[in-house]
């Protein structure tokens, strides 16, 4: 029979794959938001690490120059120290903290009267009274290291303080019919000294040697200072060369800072005569003043030499006739002159 009234019977085609679904990771290296997030973390950690060991490399540096830079102001230029006495009171206490300029004596600059100085132990004048003391093993070294480099204050008592009041060529006397002492004659106002105090209990008359140094603490009657030791060679002075610095600043406690100037009561000494003055004066300086500011008039002695240096300034003078261009005077050119050697050449033609 055929196939009248029958569907036809189709082959059914077979079913498509379903067409696949869009991959939504990234691609390697790309990155989605949760990636980028991840590797943000990542490099942060990297720079911190990157940093954290940049501060530990860069510590020891820092350390290293501020201990440099430590030494270097020790050693030229200031230095602190503890003042473990009282032989400076009123004007420093026991337990200050002072700075002391270490710098002007690498310019030559020496102590002036007045100048209150630290200078090391010239021999026998703290004797017994330093006593080391007895900090536990590794402790004191790091005090001493740290006072070596200047970051803490020395507070080693073999170093003295005292007031300069007599440099060489002086003389020191105690005391004049007032009870004050005096410096080349100079009676002196001591405000300075610890109330109470009179200038000196002891009399003495010494002339300073050149390069040494009279020294008294402001605490007369509690300070071993030149006026014990007037039997030592030298009579009580301190070489100069001894001399660590000047006192210039009284840095701690907060309430007690000040800075330590030179007395207005040495401005007014004058200084001692010079051994040439004393033989009779100076009859062949050339200096036009003195030492008290008066105009000197020529001695017969200076009378030539002056002469003869008016009489080589004025040949000097008299020579400097013609001015001579930069070409002048080479192939027949002709030099200019000065007014003054026109005026000659037509007096001589």
């Amino acid at each position: 029979m055929g196939s009248r009234g029958r569907g036809s019977v189709r082959t059914a085609a077979p079913a498509a794959r379903p067409a696949a679904a869009p991959d939504d990771r990234p691609p390697p290296g790309t990155g989605g938001r949760a990636e980028r997030r991840r590797a943000a973390k990542r490099t942060a950690r990297k720079q911190r690490r990157r940093r954290q060991r940049s501060v530990l490399k860069e510590v020891p540096i820092l350390i290293g120059v501020a201990v440099l830079i430590a030494l270097v102001l020790k050693t030229f230029l200031v230095q602190a120290f503890v003042i473990p006495s009282g032989s400076m009171e009123e004007t420093i206490r026991i337990g200050d903290r002072v700075l002391v300029d270490k710098l002007t004596p690498w310019f030559g600059t020496r102590p002036q009267r007045g100048d209150v100085v630290v200078f090391k132990d010239p021999g026998g004048w703290l004797g017994d009274e330093w006593k080391s003391r007895h900090d536990p093993v590794g402790i004191k070294q790091g005090k001493e290291a740290l006072t070596f480099i200047g970051l803490l204050p020395s507070a080693d008592e073999q170093d003295l303080i005292k007031r300069v009041v007599g440099v060489g060529g002086d003389r020191v006397k105690c005391c004049d019919k007032d009870g004050k002492i005096t410096v080349n004659g100079t009676p002196l106002e001591e405000p300075y000294v610890h109330p109470g105090n009179p200038p000196s209990q002891m009399t003495f008359d010494v002339k300073v040697p050149a390069g040494r140094l009279f020294v008294m603490g402001d605490h007369r009657s509690d300070s071993a200072d030149s006026r014990y030791h007037l039997d030592q060679p030298g009579q009580g002075t301190v070489p100069e060369d001894l001399v660590v610095g000047r006192a210039v600043l009284i840095a701690w406690p907060l309430d007690h800072w000040r800075r330590l100037t030179e007395p207005d009561t040495y401005a007014s000494v004058r200084d001692a005569p010079r051994a040439d003055a004393r033989a009779g004066g100076s009859p062949h300086s050339l200096s036009p003043t003195d030492h008290e500011g008066l105009i000197l008039l020529p001695t017969p002695a200076e009378l030539p030499l002056v002469m003869g240096v008016m009489g080589l300034r004025r040949t000097y003078r008299g020579r400097q006739r013609g001015v001579r261009s930069g070409c002048g005077g080479c192939g027949g050119r002709r030099a200019f002159r000065s007014r003054r050697a026109r005026k000659a050449a037509r007096a001589d033609g």
